[in-house]
């Protein structure tokens, strides 16, 4: 098995400690988590890209880290992509990828900087969960997508048995329409598998 000196602590964060873990974690991250086989990104994006949605449309990919998920939505060809995240040390990560339009960084105890109906497409990917970002964050999420734009999300084996993060994400049902759900590999390295969901806002 692989080694995993940061990700087998990082379900256990919470708080300010997350953004720290991170800044820590950054120069490493890609290293240890493709050793494990981190699938969502991939699914993720080629969920997107099923729904037809336009490769010219703004997309924004939330909490995205070193940019591993940008460039999965890039291999889908979508070309405007701007990044938000919490950590600088994984922000520079992502701005040396040369993919997005844009990075913000977010601050851990306020909303995520979202402008509303300024994307198309918003996406969770591997974002939301313990270790992560909160359950508070997805309906300011859903909120600042226009009718009809996409929401994906994907909540790992972790988060799926953590209640509030299932709780979070149907108290905006009245606001989408499921487009597609399906269960798959995460980290198969610490077998821990996902499920993607991908929404339409109505």
């Amino acid at each position: 098995m692989p080694d995993t000196p940061f990700l087998s602590k990082v379900y256990d964060l919470k708080g300010d400690g997350v953004r720290d873990y991170y800044d820590q974690w950054a120069d490493t991250y890609e290293a240890e988590i493709t050793a494990n086989a981190y699938a969502t990104p991939t699914r993720c994006a080629a969920a997107l890209a099923a729904t037809g949605l336009a490769k010219t449309a703004p997309i924004l990919d939330f909490a995205c880290g070193t940019g591993l998920s940008g460039e999965a939505l890039w291999a889908e060809g979508f070309r405007v992509i701007d990044g938000v995240d919490l950590s600088d040390a994984m922000l520079t990560k992502a701005r040396a990828k040369d993919i997005y339009r844009t990075l913000t960084k977010a601050q851990a105890d306020a909303p995520p900087p979202v402008a509303p109906n300024t994307y198309q497409a918003i996406t969770a990917i591997g974002a939301i969960g313990p270790g992560a970002a909160p359950a508070e964050v997805i309906a300011p999420l859903v909120s600042a997508l226009p009718s009809a734009g996409y929401f994906v999300i994907s909540l790992n084996d972790v988060a799926l048995e953590a209640p509030e993060f299932p709780a979070a994400l149907a108290a905006q049902a009245h606001l989408m329409e499921l487009i597609s759900e399906e269960r798959g590999a995460h980290l198969p390295g610490i077998d821990v598998m996902s499920t993607v969901y991908v929404f339409r806002r109505t």
